[in-house]
Formats: C-alpha cells, structure tokens, sequence
C-alpha cells in the first residue's frame, strides 16, 4: 500500500484493506489452481466480509469454507451456493446449522464429523447435510486418523436418513517450515494420512465423492495434487487473500502481498525514549510474543516495550522522532484474529482513503441464527 492521501480523517486505531492488493491476491489464488475456480474453496475466517466474498463469486468462486455458524450465514446471504463448516458441531450448533439450512434452502450446507456423537448431532435435524470426514493428518487439533473407525464414521453417515458422505477433509495447519523442501517433505507425510484414508475407503467398497484439504503455507503442494488427482479436490487457503507480515517473512516463495493494515497514532511520549501507541491488544491479535504482533515498514526500527488493552509503548532510537500525533502504517502478524477485532474496515483503491467502509460482519459469533 502506498503511502494514502486523508490519514487525518480516520479515527485510530483502524483496519485498512487495499482492494488492489486484494485483487492481485485473488488472481494469484485462481492462477495457482490453473485458473480452474472449481478446484478453489477459500477459508473466509481471514476476511468474514461480504464484499470479499461476493467478488470471489464473481471471479467464478463458488465454494468456500468456514469455521462458525455466523460466517456460514453471512456467506449463504451473500449469494456462495456451497459452503463448509470445517468445525465439529456439537451440541446446539448442529441445531442452527439445520435452521440456517432452512433460512437458505437454495445453499448447498456440508460440515466436518470426526465422532459419532457429532452424526448422531447431526442427524436429529430434518435437513439433509453433507458431511465429510474430518482427518488427523498430523496436528492433531480435530480429526481422525485412518483406521477401522474410520469406515465405521463413513457407514454411519451412509445409514442415516438426511445425511450424505460428500468426503474427506484435512486440514494441514501444524506445516510451517520456512524451506519449500521441508515443507515438501512435513506435506508429503502428511498426505500419506489421505492416501491411507483412501485405500481404506475401496478396500471396503465406498466411494469418496470430494477431498478439501490445506491451508495458504501448502497451497501451491495441494493444488499440484489436485491437478494429478482423479478425485475432485479443492485447496481451502484462506489468508493468501489479505495476507499479512508473519506469512510474508515465513514464506517468502509465496507470492502474495499484504492488503491488510492498521492505522495507529502516537498518543502520549512518557519519556524521551519511549512512545506509546494506540495499538493495544484490542486492536491487533496478541497471541504471539510482543515482537511478532505488528510490523511497521517505515518503521523498523522501533523496539517493543509493552502492549495493554489500549497501549502499545515503543523505544524510539532518535529522541525528537514519533511526536504525538505521528500517524504510523501496520501489517498485523497475525491477519485473521487482528480483522476479527473490528467492526469495519476503511477502503484504499490506488493508494487513497475512499472513505468507503466495508463492514466484518461475521466476527460475530451469531448473525440471526
């Protein structure tokens, strides 16, 4: 992003989104499946933005995949005619995803088992679902691993009324070797997992309809196997659309470029070598170490001190630099929970404010269902 013209107008702090480099990522995405849309199904947890999401449609994206309920809503309403929640629904969830499915009966709804409970959850509804089978292939955060219990989830999805086996997913986030060829080899012992799944699976006779597997550090590996594959398989990248400073440092052979930034002033100088910021742990994720929150390009060479709630305090080298009021340009770290803390992001087309916002509607946990 260049440097935008009427920085003094938007209040601090605030998110930013360049819909040109948004544009570049989304071409890059599609370039990347060999311009075939078909094998595209973007995790919308990165943006939960209903702009973003109709623009992928109109570049012929249809599917995409989420990980709550409000997400699932807001893509349905924003016309995507297929749509997975890659998370367990348990409990009161399995419930309103049958009422979202009776909200918008023209949407195509799947989601993720990985125990019969979660069948069993699934099947007291009266909609019909698909359901793929959520597959540990080595993060062992959900998912199962390859075994008899795994036929026997299939054979259960297969028996019950309103619900069909659509195939199996996998989710590859536990990959983040900076060299391609690590990450080649973490990849290729991974995707061992599926191809045991699927040997499993016509060895008894059942036919998987679909795969969806990886994240944006293993993109361009599943979209090489999904191209030699004779099963349809859809890549599930999610934050090469916004990307963001700990993605672009990690794996600089990934083309893809920042269209998320944060907008924050100086707000106080407490001493002649400390400035402090209005960045504070509500305003960019905190998850990771002070160090790795935020990048400040034209800044580098400020020290991180300490971060509250509302606070961000930095050591500056040059005393009579960062005066109140200095207005300072971010790239979160960690772009997908750093968009889930505002309610709106302000528009840059061609390196100028627009004053056009566009709402993250799905940050919230529940939208009307």
């Amino acid at each position: 992003m260049t440097s935008p013209t009427s920085l003094a107008n938007l209040p601090s702090p605030a998110l930013i989104f360049d819909v040109n480099a948004i544009e570049n990522n989304l071409n890059k995405m599609i370039a990347q499946v060999g311009g075939d849309t078909n094998r595209l199904r973007p995790h919308i947890k990165t943006h939960k933005c209903r702009e973003i999401l109709e623009w992928q449609l109109r570049l012929g994206i249809s599917s995409v995949k989420c990980a709550t309920i409000a997400e699932a809503e807001l893509a349905a309403d924003s016309g995507i005619p297929d749509i997975l929640i890659a998370y367990p629904l348990i409990g009161q969830n399995a419930l309103r995803l049958h009422q979202l499915a009776r909200a918008f009966p023209r949407t195509k709804f799947a989601t993720v088992v990985d125990s019969a409970r979660g069948i069993d959850e699934l099947s007291s509804g009266p909609e019909s679902l698909e359901v793929f089978i959520d597959v540990n292939c080595g993060m062992s955060r959900t998912g199962i691993r390859p075994g008899p219990e795994l036929i026997q989830l299939s054979r259960s999805i297969l028996n019950a009324s309103n619900l069909t086996f659509a195939g199996l997913h996998a989710y590859d986030g536990h990959i983040h070797d900076p060299q391609v060829t690590d990450r080649l080899r973490a990849f290729t012992a991974a995707m061992k997992e599926f191809e045991t799944c699927l040997t499993s699976f016509a060895a008894a006779g059942i036919e998987v309809a679909a795969l969806v597997s990886g994240g944006s550090p293993t993109f361009m590996m599943h979209s090489a196997s999904a191209m030699s594959s004779g099963i349809p398989w859809q890549c599930s990248p999610g934050t090469t659309v916004l990307w963001d400073a700990g993605y672009a440092e990690a794996f600089t052979d990934l083309d893809f470029e920042p269209a998320a930034f944060l907008f924050t002033r100086v707000v106080s100088r407490p001493s002649d070598t400390l400035a402090c910021l209005d960045l504070g742990h509500k305003a960019v994720s905190s998850e990771n170490p002070i160090d790795n929150r935020v990048r400040f390009p034209n800044h580098s060479e400020l020290v991180f001190r300490s971060q509250n709630e509302e606070h961000l305090v930095v050591e500056v080298a040059d005393t009579d630099s960062l005066t109140v009021g200095t207005e300072l340009i971010g790239v979160p770290w960690h772009v997908c929970p750093t968009v889930a803390l505002y309610d709106e992001a302000w528009i840059v087309r061609n390196g100028e404010i627009t004053g056009e916002t566009w709402s993250i509607e799905a940050r919230r946990r529940r939208i009307s269902v």
